[in-house]
């Protein structure tokens, strides 16, 4: 199923105080596990590089203003880079403001955890933001390959927006196949990677490695809010599209006794 949601449509549009209430002592009940990228630069062009902060900041406050408790995780632990260009102020949304202005959300990406101590058994759903960090460290470590296994062939909501479709790569489901093969996947596209100029920033294109290796690739208009899901699989195209894929995971964890 393709979905392309309107970021409006967010706090429980239509429910009842107490259905609401209801939701929100159920939601502090789960835990959603972020992981980001521990690379800081591009080695063969020296550009600093690493998280696109708006993609980790939006879905942040969703998720804790739902009472769901957060943990970041890195490949190294310890800080997490941001990227630069993200913080500009072109870039700079309500939520990337907060971000700056939240020293215990800040903590949060100073000392993330290593991939190598998350047992995905502790948490309820993972998500991984974007940028284009996450493409260098991501695809072929280990430890976020074995994450996004044991989430999605256990049925947790297991969610990833632009750059970070990257990780799904390698990653197989329990018949040993590509979870990606045969999926419709949204992720950032060629002609955004184009126009951001962004493309000696990656090792590859997305959009065409998830074409080779057998993913029906879906996008919608660049630069706006796209989100795909093929049953516990959630893909978001670009970065106005972090919100909707938080929204997602949340109602997601709300469906689930």
């Amino acid at each position: 199923m393709v979905l392309l949601l309107p970021l409006l449509a967010f706090q429980g549009y239509g429910q009842s105080n107490s259905s609401i209430n209801k939701n929100n002592n159920k939601m502090k009940t789960k835990k959603v596990l972020i992981v980001v990228t521990s690379t800081d630069e591009v080695k063969s062009t020296g550009k600093k590089t690493g998280s696109w902060i708006e993609e980790f900041a939006t879905p942040y406050y969703q998720f804790t203003e739902q009472g769901i408790a957060v943990t970041v995780a890195s490949p190294k632990g310890g800080k997490a880079p941001i990227d630069p260009k993200s913080t500009l102020p072109d870039y700079s949304t309500e939520s990337v403001k907060r971000f700056f202005n939240d020293p215990a959300a800040q903590e949060k990406l100073n000392n993330t955890i290593a991939l190598s101590d998350v047992n995905p058994n502790d948490y309820d759903a993972v998500f991984y933001p974007g940028g284009t960090g996450p493409v260098w460290d991501l695809p072929q470590n280990e430890q976020s390959i074995r994450i996004i296994e044991s989430f999605y062939n256990n049925g947790k909501p297991t969610a990833l927006v632009c750059h970070a479709p990257a990780a799904l790569k390698n990653a197989k489901d329990s018949n040993g196949d590509l979870i990606i093969k045969g999926k419709k996947i949204a992720g950032y596209s060629n002609s955004e990677e184009a126009a951001g100029q962004s493309g000696d920033m990656v090792p590859f294109s997305l959009e065409t490695m998830l074409k080779e290796e057998g993913a029906i690739y879906v996008k919608g208009e660049d630069w706006h809010s796209f989100v795909v899901f093929e049953g516990n699989l959630i893909t978001g195209q670009n970065p106005a599209s972090s919100g909707a894929v938080a929204q997602k995971i949340i109602d997601d964890l709300a469906s689930v006794n």
